[in-house]
């Protein structure tokens, strides 16, 4: 029977879209003698559904009295019988917990049967009766250890929270999906914090009686039937460890020995009983337990290896037989779905906190909207896991037994079919079809293919491999073996073989571990090319990722080759991102795997030639400006915690150098300084008061600390200061009086010089603007000072005497290079008190300046291109001064793209051209107007 879709409220009968045949109309006719005033389609369901299940006949005569009124309203019965359970005493509980277990079981079988509601709300309703039930038990049997003097401390108000004792609901009530006869799995745990230390044992105590009354009366089988049976096995090392634990004993148990199955367990884990704030919390301190921060390819074996343990233990290998297979564990069942779908949410949720959701169908939603799994797979898990759920359903209302077995006779699978209204034939095809399904779309993800013969080129480097950190368990060994031959031969296919292997060789001798990489290169061959096109290019970038390996799941669980976010949208996801550490420590530890995956992705975007050198330059200004703007709040507020705060206006962090300039490269640090305004020398209202002066010096250090500090994450930036006013010698922080009057009437030009780079990244915005407002203003005025010129033509002599360079391929030192390209450009931006901060608009500048010609300003502007191009290949490739014949042909290849030239002659010629003319541009600027 099917009709139109009906609304989701008013009568049940009205809404009924199907009903099952009676496969024993004797037993269905006795039904309809109970309810001689049904009718319709109300009637046929009855008659049917009695028909197929004797459990639910025997529940109709139970219940007759009831149901017309949970007909006429279901979805209030629903509530109603729920609501009713808060009001029972703790004598009249048990009885009261199994008639309400009754009308559920009826009232979501009748709405099942006859697709009055879907699947969800069905298992929503059952799971509302398990935590209703629950919950009512847990503060009953409280409240009674409580006026027994058990629970140290406590008073009658502390029952309605169960004294601080939560159960967790695990497995499907955890996720809302319970089915039919299932049984409930919890963990209980209680807060220690409630009690005080030398209380804590008695509590405990009793807490393991109220655990233990609490499953005896859901579990224990009288007259009125039972509740649930209930399963307290997922708690941590159930074989030793009381019913109920400390929340901080579980903690330290998760920390310390937590297994990959524990973790996928949690996934479902909610609070449904006692104190729920309390089991949340306890929750949200396993997050990183749970959801690891780097993506975890390795949960696929120890889900596979799962796998087969359960099937081991019951039995479930061999082909598909119909007959007394299992839907839940067997073969293409709804166990496969369910690994599947949470082995990935563990894999990537550490990233995607939208991958944090605990059903089934909406793991497998979830997954698809973030890209994880091809859309046509989501929709066909989810049909399969919804028709698997059905037939687990219908074969579990036969006799309210927990059973996932299909029928091993002919008449079970002919009630079976009645109960779904189908034919035998078409409904053991279609059963057969979905199963294969279901394997087919799994059993790849699950179970690695046999790996391929590796090559024998390159044995005798390789043979040394199993001596490495990376492949010292036999885990990571046995992983390696799949991905190794699929390694080599990409090395293989490399423009210097031998080369690239030697550079993977030191590649892989600097991983400190292997497993979590090696399940990533399984999991992802693809992410091998990458390996190979670094090791063949880029030695420092290969050195770079053997130290943070983890930034390659950027590669595949982020937006990795999408545009260019630019520094704003960069600073408020870094915000978001340190908005969710736990503390200052673990904000600065964000930050860092953060940074790290942005800035590996600058690298490999101009490896391959995805952007070019000035863009990769603006990229990672736009990355360490953003880094500075995030981490200086956070850096403010743990200062402020601890030392209050001073009047004034705050302080503002100003970007200096390359990184004022908007142009950073691979290796860079970061020039800042601090200017501060308060109110004369306040002090600060904090616990630990300090006067003005000393209180931001301080901040100022924080900061640097905050990016430069090595951690388990490594560092952020090395930092300079030597710009601020008075050089190694002035206050780490300058007032922002003092600063104004140096730089008005002590500073050097250099400092002048310096100051057109000058950009305000972090602070409050009225500092900033006139700081802003003063740069433009003194600079006006001090380009226009007798000694301009011959103070740069000092400071030019000086640094060509302190950085001598006799090196073809040095891009930074010498005449007409970049330094001495960049201090003409700072020249010329401070002779026509220009605000511009990036090198070539600084030189663009010189066209409002006398005596500056066109050929003045092409020579400089071809300087900066050439020698950026090579400083920015440099510090990519190697970290040092460009040496070609160390670089690899992959290396000279890559210079080669970048600055345009044939080969390496051609490159040289040009170096040389371009150097000498800008270095007679330079000195033509140094001579003035004639």
């Amino acid at each position: 029977m099917t009709a139109d879709p009906v609304p989701s409220t008013g009568r049940l009968g009205d809404r009924i879209i199907r009903v099952p045949r009676a496969h024993n109309a004797e037993r269905g006719a006795d039904a309809l003698e109970r309810l001689p005033d049904a009718t319709g389609p109300f009637r046929d369901l009855i008659a049917g559904t009695a028909g197929c299940s004797p459990y639910l006949a025997g529940l109709i005569a139970r219940e007759a009295d009831w149901l017309p009124q949970a007909e006429a309203a279901p979805e209030q019965a629903l509530s109603d019988t729920l609501a009713a359970v808060a009001s029972l005493s703790l004598s009249d509980l048990p009885d009261g917990l199994r008639q309400a277990k009754r009308r559920v079981a009826l009232l979501t079988a009748l709405a099942d049967l006859g697709g009055v509601w879907p699947l969800g709300q069905v298992t929503q309703a059952l799971t509302d009766l398990a935590a209703t039930a629950t919950h009512a038990a847990l503060v009953a049997l409280t409240e009674t250890e409580i006026a027994r003097g058990k629970l140290p401390g406590l008073t009658v108000d502390d029952a309605a929270t169960a004294g601080g004792m939560t159960a967790l609901a695990m497995g499907k009530m955890g996720a809302g999906e319970l089915n039919y006869s299932s049984d409930i799995d919890l963990i209980c745990l209680f807060d220690e914090t409630r009690f005080a230390p030398e209380d804590v044992a008695e509590a405990r105590a009793g807490f393991v009686r109220v655990t233990r009354r609490m499953c005896a009366m859901m579990s224990d089988v009288t007259a009125g039937g039972y509740v649930f049976r209930t399963d307290l096995r997922l708690r941590p090392d159930a074989s030793v460890t009381p019913v109920c634990i400390a929340m901080d004993t579980a903690e330290r148990y998760y920390e310390s020995v937590g297994r990959t199955w524990e973790r996928a367990a949690y996934i479902k884990a909610h609070p449904c009983a006692g104190d729920i704030a309390a089991g949340h919390r306890f929750l949200q301190t396993l997050r990183p337990f749970v959801w690891r921060r780097h993506l975890d390819f390795a949960a696929i074996q120890d889900a596979h290896d799962m796998r087969l343990r359960i099937r081991d233990h019951k039995g479930l290998h061999g082909p598909l037989t119909l007959a007394g297979h299992n839907m839940k564990l067997g073969r293409g069942g709804i166990r496969e779905i369910e690994f599947f779908t949470q082995t990935r949410q563990l894999i990537a949720g550490g990233r995607d906190p939208g991958l944090r959701v605990r059903g089934t169908l909406d793991g497998l939603a979830a997954l698809a909207d973030a890209g994880w799994i091809p859309g046509d797979v989501r929709d066909q898990l989810s049909d399969h896991y919804t028709f698997h759920r059905a037939v687990e359903h219908r074969l579990q209302m036969v006799q309210d037994a927990q059973t996932h077995a299909l029928p091993n006779d002919g008449d079970g699978f002919a009630r079976l079919a009645a109960m779904m209204d189908r034919d035998v034939d078409d409904l053991r095809r279609d059963l057969t079809e979905r199963l294969e399904s279901v394997h087919d779309l799994t059993e790849g993800f699950f179970a690695p293919d046999t790996p391929e013969p590796a090559p024998e080129w390159g044995e005798q480097l390789t043979a040394r491999w199993l001596d490495y950190p990376a492949l010292r368990s036999a885990r990571a060994v046995e992983i390696f073996r799949r991905v190794r031959p699929v390694i080599l031969r990409r090395l293989q296919d490399a423009a210097r073989p031998e080369e690239a292997l030697a550079q993977f060789d030191t590649f892989l001798a600097g991983l400190p571990a292997g497993v979590q990489l090696f399940s990533l290169f399984d999991a992802n061959p693809q992410l091998t090319q990458l390996i190979v096109d670094i090791c063949a290019t880029a030695p420092a970038l290969a050195q770079y990722l053997s130290r943070n390996a983890g930034v390659l799941d950027a590669v595949i669980g982020g937006d990795f080759f999408a545009p260019w976010p630019g520094q704003d949208a960069l600073t408020q996801g870094l915000c978001d991102d340190l908005a969710q550490a736990q503390d200052y420590e673990a904000a600065l530890s964000r930050a860092r795997l953060w940074t790290r995956e942005r800035h590996f992705r600058i690298g490999v975007h101009h490896l391959r030639g995805l952007i070019d050198a000035p863009t990769s330059g603006a990229q990672y200004a736009d990355l360490a400006g953003a880094v500075v703007t995030a981490l200086w709040p956070v850096v403010c507020d743990e200062f402020t915690r601890k030392h209050g705060s001073v009047a004034g206006r705050g302080a503002v962090v100003v970007a200096m150098g390359s990184l004022g300039a908007g142009r950073l490269n691979a290796q860079s640090d970061l020039d800042l300084i601090v200017i501060y305004d308060a109110d004369g020398d306040a002090m600060s209202d904090g616990k630990r008061p300090l006067p003005a002066r000393t209180y931001y010096a301080r901040l100022t250090q924080a900061l640097v600390t905050a990016l430069s500090a090595p951690m388990g994450d490594g560092r952020l930036y090395e930092v300079d200061m030597r710009l601020r006013p008075s050089g190694r010698k002035g206050p780490v922080a300058t007032s922002w009086a003092a600063f104004q009057a140096y730089q008005t009437a002590e500073a050097w030009t250099w400092e002048h010089l310096a100051l057109t780079r000058a950009r305000v990244i972090a602070g409050p915005a009225d500092l900033a603007q006139g700081v802003e407002s003063f740069r433009r203003d003194l600079l006006r005025i001090k380009g226009q000072g007798e000694t301009v010129l011959a103070d740069v033509a000092d400071m030019r002599r000086r640094l060509e005497e302190a950085k001598p360079t006799g090196a073809v391929w040095d891009a930074k030192n010498g005449a007409g290079r970049l330094m001495d390209s960049d201090l003409a450009a700072q020249t010329i931006a401070l002779l026509a008190g220009a605000p511009a901060r990036a090198a070539p608009d600084q030189i663009d500048a010189g066209r409002s300046l006398a005596g500056v010609s066109d050929a003045t300003i092409t020579d400089l502007c071809a300087a900066q291109d050439l020698f950026w191009s090579l400083q920015a290949a440099a510090r990519l490739l190697t970290g040092a001064i460009l040496d070609p014949d160390a670089l690899g042909e992959g290396g000279r290849r890559f210079v080669l793209r970048e600055v345009g030239c044939d080969d390496l002659d051609a490159l040289a010629d040009r170096i040389a051209t371009v150097s000498r003319a800008a270095d007679a541009a330079f000195a033509r600027l140094l001579e003035g107007p004639r």
